[in-house]
């Protein structure tokens, strides 16, 4: 993993958020991929848990933010601006050089601050949560988009949710699945809860993972 780092062996995947109501493109979220050359792709689920354990998480978070600010720019030169939304670890957030390192992103890549949203999970955006406000209001006030993801898989404080300066929610994939797959009542009236609490805040709702046509109609008659 080190020596993938080191090398740009790391590469990254682009999955499309798409509109429920007329299918279009509105942003992606940038993936991380690990094509390891014996052991071929090696999951985020298996490199993710050891660059924490290495001590490697900033780096290669920090190189997944640059790689996609920089995709996002060739895309808005080729095609059309397009929201390019990344992972944050609690190592990268907690960091004193966060800020910095997010707006030199941008200034490399020369991407408009408005085409990048970063994504931190519900249980680290109320770790130290105070200073984590005060963090993401600057990248705010620069116009970065900001999403909470994994949302209702962690306990949040409803104050604390309001404080902090989000664009988006984003419904763990988990709950999207269960919509269809014997989950009963209880995955339907979360997911209901999700989509009324962030439209009640102003904020846009995404659905993680919806992979059938069945989740997608759930999901649209659920307001999402």
């Amino acid at each position: 993993l080190r020596e993938a780092l080191a090398t740009g062996g790391l590469e990254l995947c682009f999955q499309p958020r798409v509109r429920l109501n007329d299918g279009l493109i509105t942003s992606v979220e940038a993936l991380a991929r690990w094509r390891h050359p014996h052991l071929g792709v090696v999951a985020p689920a298996v490199f993710i848990p050891l660059a924490e354990e290495l001590g490697l998480i900033r780096q290669l978070g920090n190189q997944v933010l640059g790689a996609a600010c920089a995709q996002a720019r060739r895309w808005q030169e080729a095609w059309r601006p397009l929201r390019v939304a990344v992972n944050v670890s609690v190592a990268q957030l907690k960091h004193p050089d966060f800020v910095r390192e997010v707006s030199g992103a941008l200034l490399r890549s020369a991407l408009a601050p408005e085409l990048l949203e970063l994504e931190i999970t519900e249980s680290t955006a109320m770790d130290e949560v105070q200073d984590n406000i005060k963090r993401l209001l600057v990248l705010r006030r620069m116009g970065v988009q900001l999403s909470v993801d994994d949302f209702g898989t962690a306990y949040s404080s409803l104050a604390y949710l309001r404080q902090l300066p989000l664009h988006a929610l984003k419904i763990d994939g988990s709950f999207v699945r269960n919509l269809t797959e014997g989950g009963g009542d209880n995955s339907t009236a979360i997911v209901r809860m999700v989509v009324m609490l962030g439209h009640a805040l102003g904020l846009y709702v995404v659905a993680e993972g919806v992979e059938t046509e069945a989740q997608r109609a759930a999901l649209v008659g659920l307001g999402c």
